[in-house]
């Protein structure tokens, strides 16, 4: 007899605590919608203030001068690789490029080399190639212009090739990626995988041309 009144006492406990819990999860969801609703709202904020162009939402999303439509995620995106890579974006660029290469950033160089525990210029140059863009190109910055097709420097673009040598007549010794800005990426013997300006000094004495990909 008692057994069954212990029983019948836990049933009628059971019941209430799964009413109190649903009664709870119900207000938790709609608080969470709400607190999600507000993190999006400003989320989209932060992105629209730290955007380098002029953004006007549109559908949810933004537009950019060129017309195109970004998605919260797409603006978020650029405006996070702006900042990270100190470049200002026109929110048309590769987005899998801007993620590779940072992801290589502080890669130490390696003569020889190709993978993430060193690498030198163009083992660095056609790691990202193939990754991105399924493109395979020679393991040497000299073979790897021939790979290219030659663009002045005044037209580059994002995800061209910049190539480096010391004086006509001279073969080339290095290659990177352009960026953006006048910035390009590459492996270098002193600190590895690092941006720097085509307008430094030492670059700007040693550029020699441009390359795109065929």
């Amino acid at each position: 007899m008692m057994k069954n009144y212990i029983i019948s006492a836990l049933a009628v406990i059971a019941s209430y605590l799964s009413f109190f819990y649903e009664a709870q999860s119900s207000h938790s969801n709609e608080y969470n919608q709400a607190a999600f609703t507000t993190q999006g709202e400003m989320l989209e904020e932060w992105a629209l203030e730290h955007n380098s162009l002029a953004l006007e939402t549109s559908g949810g999303g933004a537009e950019v001068k060129t017309g195109k439509v970004l998605t919260l995620k797409d603006s978020l995106f650029y405006s996070y690789y702006s900042q990270t890579l100190g470049l200002k974006l026109d929110y048309e660029e590769d987005q899998e490029l801007l993620k590779t290469v940072t992801d290589w950033i502080g890669t130490p160089y390696r003569s020889g080399g190709s993978t993430r525990k060193g690498t030198d210029c163009s083992g660095f140059v056609s790691n990202v190639f193939k990754q991105v863009y399924g493109i395979n190109l020679t393991h040497s910055s000299r073979s790897m212009f021939t790979q290219v097709k030659r663009v002045a420097k005044t037209g580059v673009e994002t995800g061209d090739l910049v190539f480096f040598r010391r004086g006509p007549g001279q073969p080339i010794f290095h290659v990177g990626i352009y960026l953006k800005d006048g910035k390009f990426i590459h492996s270098a013997t002193r600190g590895g995988v690092m941006i720097n300006s085509l307008n430094s000094a030492y670059y700007k004495k040693y550029f020699y041309a441009a390359g795109r990909a065929i």
